[in-house]
């Protein structure tokens, strides 16, 4: 490995199992310390158990790095200040946060409770909320003191947040709140030395391999474009200080491809210099429309 992240101290969220593990195990390849952060809860969000970060900060020693373990509840403002001085208070530092934990519950809009809604709101918006929230608080104050930054964020969006999954209004919600947060904070952290971005990836773990078993199910042969680990190379250089000057913006990565997402633009527009009258104004959105990119088709549609 190239020492990419010598000496940083990096925060994962999440980090028990799947791409949260494989980011966590990546990162302390390149060299950084690891608070691996997880809950230990099952896929719908139920249930506690502290065993998936303790083994995989184990994990990590075992393997000639440093690594602590972590299971406090990143949604709530005591877990997530805890995580962050847990950081500080082992290491002495903080240099890189990946908001990574999450869960499903997937449902038809008419059938999505309210409960199912909430919950898988709060673990993938308020958990990546109140993670930046304090870790941005103590950068700020380290900038405040003098200490200059080299400071990394990567969130975790998804497919479902940038273009819609049909069965998952709660968890596409949630991701596209995520795009939204990380372009604020990248506007918001930049003068203190913290770079935030975003990944939305396409990967095997626990909630893909229910919801897309035949696209997800490993390759008796060959490359595995699937699993968790080729995401981890990217968030590992965003995650790094090599990354200077890339802010605000969202990668898809997938197997061995990784895109550069462009979010919302001005598209076709007329301006009547006056207000319309609703018959107007739809004659002359259809033939916007017309003019316009296509979307593209929500995941699940037929």
């Amino acid at each position: 490995m190239s020492g990419l992240c010598s000496e940083r101290v990096a925060i994962v969220t999440g980090a028990g199992r799947g791409l949260g593990r494989a980011h966590a195990l990546a990162l302390a390849a390149e060299g950084a310390k690891v608070v691996v952060n997880d809950l230990g809860v099952g896929l719908d969000g139920t249930g506690s158990e502290a065993g998936p970060a303790r083994l995989v900060a184990d994990e990590i020693v075992a393997r000639g790095g440093q690594a602590v373990a972590h299971g406090g509840d990143v949604a709530t403002t005591e877990g997530a200040a805890s995580l962050i001085r847990t950081a500080v208070g082992t290491y002495g530092r903080l240099d890189t946060l990946v908001n990574n934990a999450g869960f499903l519950r997937d449902r038809m809009l008419v059938n999505l409770g309210e409960d199912d809604w909430d919950a898988v709101l709060r673990v993938h918006l308020k958990g990546h909320f109140l993670p930046l929230r304090h870790a941005a608080a103590h950068w700020r104050a380290e900038a405040k003191a003098g200490r200059a930054l080299q400071a990394r964020v990567v969130n975790t969006s998804s497919g479902a947040g940038l273009l819609g999954s049909v069965g998952q209004g709660n968890y596409a919600a949630a991701k596209a709140g995520i795009v939204g947060l990380t372009l604020v904070a990248a506007a918001e952290l930049g003068r203190y030395g913290v770079l935030v971005n975003a990944v939305a990836p396409a990967a095997r773990t626990r909630m893909t391999e229910a919801t897309f078993a035949e696209t997800m199910a490993p390759p008796g042969t060959g490359f595995d474009a699937m699993a968790p680990e080729n995401v981890s190379p990217l968030v590992v250089w965003l995650g790094s200080a090599a990354s200077a000057g890339v802010t605000g913006r969202v990668f898809e990565a997938e197997g061995g491809r990784i895109t550069v997402m462009e979010g919302w633009r001005p598209g076709p527009t007329a301006d009547k210099g006056a207000r319309w009258s609703p018959a107007e104004a739809g004659e002359t959105a259809l033939k916007l429309l017309a003019e316009a990119t296509p979307p593209e088709p929500v995941y699940g549609a037929r």
